[in-house]
């Protein structure tokens, strides 16, 4: 049975991630789409058990990592997720409401 990323060490998280990001660079190589993609979001949820969720504050926008041109309004924080709405270039906020883990937001817009 696996473990849950929130009971690793930071240390064990770190382990994880770069286990994950050379599986990664494999699948790519291969050109394993489908591996590639759970690949990168069990890694982003990885990561996101070594950021600290104090960094971040309620209505602020966010870059969306891997995603250029869109950033992200956090409503509110739930664990190691952001809840909120995608902005898009032209400043227009997507009406559905999703959670991403906080390792892929990037800098404060």
């Amino acid at each position: 049975m696996e473990r849950r990323y929130s009971t690793y060490t930071v240390e064990e998280l770190r382990a994880e991630v770069a286990q994950l990001k050379e599986q990664l660079q494999k699948a790519e190589q291969w050109g394993n789409v489908s591996e590639y993609e759970i690949l990168q979001r069990k890694m982003q949820m990885a990561a996101a058990y070594l950021v600290n969720p104090a960094d971040f504050r309620k209505g602020e926008r966010y870059e969306l990592a891997g995603d250029p041109g869109q950033t992200f309004e956090i409503t509110y924080i739930n664990g190691v997720f952001a809840w909120g709405h995608r902005i898009n270039l032209l400043g227009q906020r997507f009406e559905t409401e999703e959670a991403v883990p906080l390792s892929i937001l990037g800098d404060k817009q």
